[in-house]
């Protein structure tokens, strides 16, 4: 393992963290100005960087900014005293992993060094992963199931159905089948037939000539002809209009179409593939699909599971989305920590890998430090139960880097077909909300409990959650009707007070057990006693 780097000037500072991580096995550097780690880092580089905030010759700030311009995946810790908190939220923002006040305590100092060692193995170990992924991936059987299917259509050019919810990605299987197909040096062109007026449709799938409708002053190519020698993606092929469902029968029965307005038969060589969210079967039953384009749509039908049926691969989607949300932000990338972890794959995801990138992307930009604890979650899946640790798969997992794109809205599942590739057909619909055990907290009660008086034996049950919300309501409407313009900081830090004195009281003042108790960090829990000021 590579050494931790301590960065004081202080000599009495480097000697006590030198023997105890010593004490530890780790393997230790040190150094007395942030100049000498610079010229370091151009030979060898730490595990971890422990820095002063106060040098001579440089601060810790910037020495944070020039070490992350060099390695942005190392966990960098900035000691710092306690009147000088301007500068801890500075290394934040600057990326730190976190900020250890002076005067500290050694055991919490050696925990939280730990801590950020195990960060950051655990991240070389995903970032190589990471590098050797290929364009899809995923360890789920269904996902499996999936990349067979592929393999076996890659030489073929048959007609292809994929199934499944919206936001599952079958976009990207589209894309896949495609890119290995003997079409792929042409081109792949994509249209959602349910995000086009009908009026409008005919004209993007066909094109239209010159004076065939008001506003048609020039030629245009179709999506049949722009994907000639190609391949041509229509997604969402359960909304298209019934009368045009005929002209489309007509193109793939014998490859001929005419432009709207047009007079002359077109030919397109293209390989047809279609998705939807929607059970064709019903429509059909329905009236609303026609049956003979049905079953020329269906010569293989390809069903894309759920991110529910596939959680496994929860952990390294997470990894992926937290790291292209920071490549897109300009900042440093967080982490998510096993007991958050184990929440998302807890969650149903309702609307899929496209949900847990937009969940992603607001931890990226509301969660308040570098590593995200269950706390950090947004509301959705504060009432979500975590899975067991045993649950989360070696290394965090592996999954597909191709999910990193998908659809956004939530649909209802699709029925089985004929022939198929893929696992059973899709559970019921998932649009029901999570079921809770009696008298779980939802997720606005986890935000918002007021603190309560401590009491000898208090009741429990819906019951009593309903009386201290009741509580709640009516304290947050004194508040509002009395002009108060800081409510929420108000009640949020009166519950969190209260949280953290009940967990100290039933664990006599032991920091550690309480913020297990709670799950949340150590030096959360530290941070929340200084910030709240609470008499532990």
């Amino acid at each position: 393992m590579k050494p931790i780097w301590i960065v004081d000037d202080d000599q009495s500072i480097r000697f006590v963290l030198e023997k105890a991580l010593a004490r530890e096995d780790l393997p230790v550097r040190s150094f007395t100005n942030p100049r000498d780690v610079l010229t370091a880092l151009d030979d060898d580089e730490p595990q971890v960087l422990v820095s002063d905030i106060r040098m001579p010759g440089g601060s810790g700030i910037d020495l944070l900014s020039k070490v992350k311009a060099r390695l942005p995946g190392l966990p960098v810790i900035i000691m710092t005293a306690y009147s000088d908190l301007d500068s801890a939220v500075s290394a934040f923002q600057g990326g730190a992993f976190e900020y250890l006040p002076k005067p500290f305590d050694l055991t919490k100092a050696i925990e939280l060094i730990r801590r950020a060692v195990d960060e950051s193995v655990r991240e070389d170990v995903a970032d190589e992963r990471l590098q050797q992924m290929p364009e899809m991936l995923g360890q789920a059987p269904a996902m499996q199931d999936v990349f067979r299917a592929i393999g076996r259509l890659s030489q073929s050019n048959v007609t292809v159905l994929i199934t499944g919810e919206s936001g599952a990605g079958k976009e990207l299987v589209a894309h896949a089948l495609h890119k290995h197909s003997p079409r792929a040096n042409g081109p792949f062109v994509a249209i959602n037939t349910a995000a086009i007026p009908k009026d409008l449709l005919e004209s993007e799938l066909f094109g239209h000539e010159r004076g065939a409708f008001t506003g048609a002053q020039t030629m245009r190519r179709g999506r049949f002809e722009q994907a000639d020698g190609g391949t041509l993606f229509l997604d969402e092929i359960g909304d298209m209009p019934f009368d045009l469902q005929t002209r489309l029968l007509r193109v793939l029965s014998d490859g001929q179409f005419y432009r709207v307005g047009g007079h002359h038969p077109l030919k397109a060589n293209v390989r047809v593939i279609a998705a939807t969210h929607q059970n064709l079967e019903d429509r059909v039953r329905q009236g609303v699909f026609r049956e003979d384009l049905f079953h020329r749509l269906n010569v293989i039908r390809l069903r894309l599971p759920p991110l529910r049926e596939r959680r496994e691969d929860v952990p390294t989607l997470a990894r992926f989305f937290m790291q292209k949300s920071a490549k897109d932000l300009g900042v440093e990338a967080k982490r998510i920590s096993e007991s958050a972890l184990a929440r998302l794959m807890a969650f149903d995801f309702p609307g899929n890998v496209r949900q847990l990138e937009n969940i992603c992307h607001w931890l990226t930009v509301m969660a308040p430090a570098q590593v995200i604890e269950s706390k950090d979650l947004p509301p959705e899946l504060m009432g979500v139960a975590p899975l067991a640790p045993a649950v989360l798969p070696e290394g965090l997992g592996t999954a597909p880097l191709a999910q990193a794109v998908a659809p956004a809205t939530a649909a209802a599942p699709s029925g089985g077909g004929s022939v198929t590739f893929a696992p059973a057909p899709v559970a019921p619909a998932y649009a029901a909300p999570v079921e809770q055990p009696p008298g779980a907290l939802s997720p606005m009660d986890a935000w918002s409990r007021p603190p309560v008086p401590a009491m000898p034996a208090a009741p429990s049950g819906p019951a009593a959650v309903n009386g201290w919300l009741s509580d709640l309501e009516r304290e947050a409407r004194g508040l509002l009707d009395a002009g108060q313009t800081d409510v929420w900081d108000q009640l949020t830090r009166r519950f969190e007070a209260c949280l953290i004195h009940t967990a100290l009281d039933l664990t006599r003042g032991r920091r550690i057990e309480a913020a297990q108790k709670l799950g949340i960090g150590r030096n959360t829990i530290t941070r929340k006693i200084q910030e709240l000021g609470i008499d532990d």
